[in-house]
């Protein structure tokens, strides 16, 4: 059933559009802030609340956890509420969190606010998704989407500078909570300027639980939404893990590395993030039907430059690092192909539910990864802490990360084929203009929608 024409009221794709986006944005930014603040605080934070590395790795995987559970619920009131109202109340709980973070002395505390962070963080994403699908042309939203992904990690390098400066400068304390308070500005700036649609009558669903558990087989069901999950989990845990727990202690107690020089590579990472999602958002967009293997080959690449790294028995030269952190870099631009597969398969007013979906992917593997590294240096280390980890207890660690590039790079292949199928039987003629290069917008659910 093909869904309702609402009645267009503001220009899509034109001064409003960049308004709106560019506010969301931001609040994305401070997302990514909040999720990566525990990166450079990880060595301060065991000796603020007296744990160890597998501890230390709960703080994370609990994040990550409440941040994957909450997506399809998220999913489904984005759908129901708009983008606006989850947006406040994202920010509303990462301030909150945040601030309760910065007076923590205990690690149950501690806990429970990376949890409430988690949540706020759960919204950002999928909402700011979601407006760049309903405010801007077919032939934009893929470049825009990819942009909003790597500008949005502007927050790591404020995590991984700023932040870093303050902790050493003002305190634990007085950083975090001067951190929060930036959640404050973001509400002022979402209400007054974000407007959930340029249609007077926006397609929100209002469904009873039903009618809700349909579409969301629907959505599942699709092999568009199975291939943008699969894409999102093979390409974006190995930079995720890195950045946000265990890249700053692999670089200074494996490789050897001063603080300064560790938070300099996760700096170049960020700004590698930015320049080649730059070019993947151009690439996609001309060539739509090869995304997949765009996502492969990246892939690829990022096992390759981490085999490199692991084989050795010594610590790595600069320059090898270098090239290992931008390799890692381009999987989180991969990993956004994932959303514009959704978006070519599932139409706009199912959108959220869809995103929550593929967005469940990378940060499920993330956290497995990430808890396994902590496990596996404590079992290597025999649970003496980061000071006792050296190079040989992060290459047995770090190579969990096969596991996982070699079973998603499988599930890729299977949709990639599945989702192909789907696209001659149910819309015919669209494969074939993908291989032009033309854009493909999706107008509603078909009754032989599904795999």
């Amino acid at each position: 059933m093909m869904a309702a024409v609402s009645e267009l009221v503001h220009d899509i794709g034109r001064r409003r559009a960049w308004t709106i986006w560019l506010v969301g944005l931001s609040v994305y930014v401070l997302a990514v802030f909040h999720r990566s603040s525990l990166g450079v605080a990880g060595l301060l934070a065991q000796d603020r609340f007296g744990i160890n590395a597998a501890q230390l790795s709960f703080f994370a995987v609990l994040q990550l956890v409440v941040y994957a559970g909450l997506q399809i619920p998220i999913g489904v009131m984005l759908d129901r509420f708009g983008s606006r109202a989850m947006l406040l109340s994202g920010l509303v709980l990462m301030t909150a969190g945040q601030l309760t973070f910065a007076y923590a002395t205990s690690f149950p505390v501690a806990v429970a606010a990376r949890a409430v962070i988690g949540a706020g963080d759960a919204t950002v994403f999928v909402s700011v998704i979601r407006l760049v699908t309903l405010w801007f042309l077919v032939r934009q939203a893929p470049l825009v989407t990819q942009v909003t992904g790597q500008v949005g990690q502007v927050g790591a390098i404020l995590a991984a500078a700023p932040l870093s400066f303050a902790l050493g400068h003002f305190g634990w304390t007085k950083s975090f909570a001067l951190a929060s308070s930036i959640g404050l500005l973001l509400m002022v700036a979402v209400a007054l300027l974000v407007k959930d649609s340029p249609y007077r009558r926006e397609n929100v669903a209002r469904t009873k639980m039903r009618a809700l558990g349909r579409t969301l087989r629907l959505v599942w069901g699709n092999p568009g939404t199975r291939l943008g999950m699969w894409s999102h989990f093979t390409a974006q845990f190995s930079a995720t893990v890195f950045t946000l727990l265990w890249g700053f202690p692999f670089l200074v107690s494996g490789e050897g590395l001063s603080s300064g020089a560790a938070s300099t590579l996760l700096i170049v990472m960020t700004v590698w993030v930015v320049i080649s999602g730059l070019v993947l958002g151009v690439l996609t967009a001309r060539f739509p039907y090869y995304r997949s293997w765009m996502v492969l080959a990246i892939v690829a690449a990022m096992a390759l430059g981490w085999a490199v790294v692991l084989l050795r028995s010594t610590p790595a030269p600069f320059w090898m690092l270098v090239v290992l952190v931008c390799l890692m870099a381009t999987g989180g631009p991969a990993s956004m192909v994932g959303f514009d597969l959704a978006r070519t398969f599932i139409p706009a007013e199912a959108t959220g539910r869809a995103n929550g979906f593929v967005n469940i992917g990378g940060f499920s593997a993330s956290l497995l990864t990430m808890a396994l590294i902590g496990v596996l240096l404590d079992w290597r280390s025999g649970g003496g802490g980061a000071a006792s980890y050296d190079l040989s207890d992060f290459r047995l660690a770090m190579s969990v990360q096969y596991l996982f590039w070699g079973f998603g790079a499988v599930q890729i292949l299977r949709y990639r084929h599945k989702a192909i199928a789907h696209l001659h039987r149910v819309h015919p003629g669209v494969v074939e203009s993908m291989k032009r290069g033309e854009a493909f917008a999706h107008l509603g659910f078909h009754e032989r929608e599904g795999v």
